[in-house]
């Protein structure tokens, strides 16, 4: 924390109008990074507009109202009117006076030797939220939640598995803890996983559930049971809210090793029943603490409520539950890694993975229930076949995205045609192998990532999503592998639809007849 306070002049100008949006001459790095307008303190004590500036640079903050002016000390900098307050809400060193900000909104003007430098402009605030400026887009943020950068562990044994052809891995390893179980979810509906996480609170491991509060279709009643008898049993339980739209991730934290997969814990996704999905458990401290930490993080939120408190007076609805077998035509393999990067969505995943694609070289493999047709991620597919990699992307076939996901594999596979780049689409064929498509995998050189975030905007900005990026070729050729038969069993014909035949009609009457999980 920095107390230090750099005393500045303070000019008051009454009902000063904004000037007209110009380029910065001679300091154009001069710019707002951060605000928070509305901090959960008496009188909004401490609130501060944070401004980042060479140092010497004569800068002016303007909100129409008032003006401050200061000259920079150099590197980001809170300005407040509160130092000593606002001193307890940020690290940043602290510049007085501040502005006032109104929490209904405000129109922020940063100059530069009276030139305008930068403007933010917000509607409304969010109480104690910290409204940050990141890859040119602003976002509302808790304070309290910090946003982790992609943390990098060197050599750690990983263990490699597909589903639904390997649904003991996730089992075994959960079974295997001995001194505390994290277990992190969208949905956990799977009473094999409860087994595990009963049998290990009662062996004194320390165990504690994480799920979210509004999985798409409504909270299913298989997993509010299955919930009950967790905490029934002792298990710690909690389910998250804002700010995340959805606590999408699938990972554990078991000692010091960590799994992440692309399944949820249920049937469908851990238990084998149904989905195509990667996985991986690493063997490593590190990569261990960076999810402990997550977990801590979501389990700490203002938002977050004890099970036995949400679920009073909750409805629940009926969902299917997968009971389908499948061959195990894959196993399991353990491979020494080079390195095992941690990507958090909304913290920097959308970031490293477009990263990871804008610099393969030779060949990049995705698999995914579906994508934004023109979100960033098939834009770096695109940009990344225009080099001359080879890029294939194998998209799902379940009947509530059949037909979105042909439209676009003929609209990529035209363009490819056009323009003479190697893009190839296909929609999968299940062929037995598996259900439907559920994994979010990429490969991209030698570099595997497997997670749970979904190749859209709202996944990657609004979601908890947790990913694992596995730089190793030992990795790549195991994902790869099982990208390829997927890949070769989608090469003849179209899939047959879950409702191959069903008329409209009696497509709206099964609808009016049960809830479908879409999405999950």
């Amino acid at each position: 924390m920095f107390h230090r306070v750099v005393l500045t002049t303070l000019l008051i100008v009454a009902t000063v109008a904004p000037a007209p949006i110009a380029a910065a001459t001679d300091h154009p790095d001069a710019r707002i990074t951060a605000a928070l307008p509305n901090p959960t303190t008496p009188d909004d004590s401490g609130e501060f507009v944070v401004v980042d500036a060479p140092k010497g640079a004569n800068l002016t903050l303007d909100d129409g109202e008032q003006r401050v002016s200061i000259v920079a000390p150099g590197g980001p900098v809170a300005v407040a009117s509160d130092p000593d307050a606002a001193a307890a809400l940020t690290d940043h060193p602290i510049v007085s006076p501040g502005l006032s900000l109104a929490n209904s909104g405000e129109t922020i003007t940063l100059r530069v030797d009276g030139h305008v430098a930068d403007r933010l402009v917000y509607d409304r605030s969010e109480e104690g939220a910290v409204l940050t400026r990141r890859d040119g887009r602003w976002t509302w943020w808790p304070r309290t939640l910090p946003r982790r950068p992609v943390t990098t562990h060197h050599e750690a044994n990983a263990t490699l598995f597909a589903l639904p052809d390997s649904p003991a891995v996730p089992i075994e390893t959960l079974r295997s803890a001995d001194e505390r179980l994290l277990l992190a979810g969208y949905v956990v509906s799977s009473s094999r996983v409860a087994d595990e996480l009963i049998a290990a609170h009662e062996r004194g491991v320390r165990v504690e559930v994480l799920v979210d509060d509004a999985p798409v279709g409504g909270f299913p009643k298989h997993s509010a049971r299955v919930l009950d008898r967790l905490v029934a049993a002792g298990v710690t339980v909690r389910v998250v809210g804002d700010p995340h739209s959805f606590h999408h991730a699938k990972y554990a934290v078991v000692d010091d090793r960590a799994l992440v997969t692309t399944e949820n814990w249920k049937p469908a996704g851990t238990g084998g029943k149904k989905s195509r999905g990667w996985g991986v458990v690493v063997d490593s401290s590190g990569v261990a603490a960076d999810l402990s930490n997550t977990f801590r993080d979501d389990g700490s939120l203002p938002a977050t409520r004890p099970w036995e408190t949400f679920r009073v007076g909750r409805q629940f609805v009926v969902t299917d539950v997968s009971n389908g077998t499948y061959q195990t035509r894959v196993g399991p393999e353990t491979v020494r890694a080079d390195r095992i990067a941690v990507l958090r969505a909304p913290d920097n995943a959308e970031r490293a993975v477009i990263d990871h694609l804008d610099g393969a070289s030779d060949r990049i493999d995705v698999i995914q229930p579906s994508v934004e047709a023109d979100g960033p991620f098939v834009l770096a597919l695109k940009r990344a076949a225009a080099r001359g990699v080879r890029v294939r992307l194998l998209l799902g076939s379940a009947w509530y995205v059949e037909e979105e996901n042909r439209a676009l594999a003929t609209r990529l596979n035209d363009w490819a045609d056009r323009t003479g780049n190697p893009f190839t689409v296909r929609i999968a064929r299940p062929a037995g192998r598996y259900g439907a498509v559920h994994a979010k995998g990429v490969v991209a050189d030698d570099t595997a990532i497997v997670g749970s975030m979904n190749w859209n905007r709202h996944s990657a900005r609004e979601n908890r999503e947790i990913a694992l990026a596995i730089d190793d070729p030992a990795a790549a050729d195991y994902y790869r592998g099982v990208f390829a038969a997927d890949w070769r069993a989608s090469e003849r014909g179209p899939p047959t639809s879950l409702l191959a035949g069903v008329g409209v009609a009696a497509l709206v009457g099964l609808l009016a007849l049960r809830r479908v999980e879409f999405a999950e």
